[in-house]
């Protein structure tokens, strides 16, 4: 019921806004704008009305509930990420394995590791270094040697496990792409 109230009385005061505007629009048509009474009259009449059911439609729609607003909320919210497993842990130093590395490219053309995600042009130089040159090598790695290789990426501990580079390498050296 006071919902009723309220929005009545805002009608109201709409209406009353739009006919004190078309009262003072009549008068300032007649004695400024050269309209005669008639013309005058009819031109605040059609303000007066125009401006309460714009202002009515504006301002007297009725607030919305918590519930509505939260309802709405949870329609445009965006969608929760989904939740991973967390990578394994990096095995244990004395569990790490140092992996077979080559002193060179096979063909002198080493393949381009940053197709790997988590792999950037500087972490590449470092794996040259290190005599890693392709997606076969990587992708053939154990667990205890993914260990070996996280603890000694300096700058880098713990890339290889939690960017996936063993199943990213896999796909590569297959022919397909990540």
């Amino acid at each position: 019921m006071a919902d009723q109230t309220g929005r009545l009385s805002c009608t109201l005061w709409c209406f009353a806004l739009g006919l004190l505007a078309g009262v003072l629009a009549t008068i300032l048509l007649v004695f400024f704008g050269g309209f005669g009474w008639n013309g005058a009259v009819f031109t605040g009449l059609i303000l007066a009305l125009g401006l309460g059911v714009f202002l009515k439609v504006v301002f007297c729609r009725p607030l919305p509930t918590m519930a509505e607003i939260r309802a709405r909320d949870a329609v445009h919210a965006p969608a929760p990420e989904p939740v991973r497993a967390p990578a394994a842990a990096p095995a244990m130093a004395a569990a790490a394995v140092k992996p077979v590395f080559m002193t060179a490219a096979r063909g002198g053309k080493p393949d381009d590791l940053k197709i790997i995600k988590g792999i950037g042009p500087k972490l590449e130089e470092m794996l040259h270094g290190m005599g890693v040159f392709h997606f076969d090598q990587i992708a053939r790695w154990t667990a205890a040697e993914v260990a070996w290789v996280d603890d000694n990426l300096e700058g880098f501990k713990g890339r290889v496990s939690r960017d996936e580079w063993v199943a990213q390498a896999r796909i590569l050296a297959a022919g397909g792409s990540v």
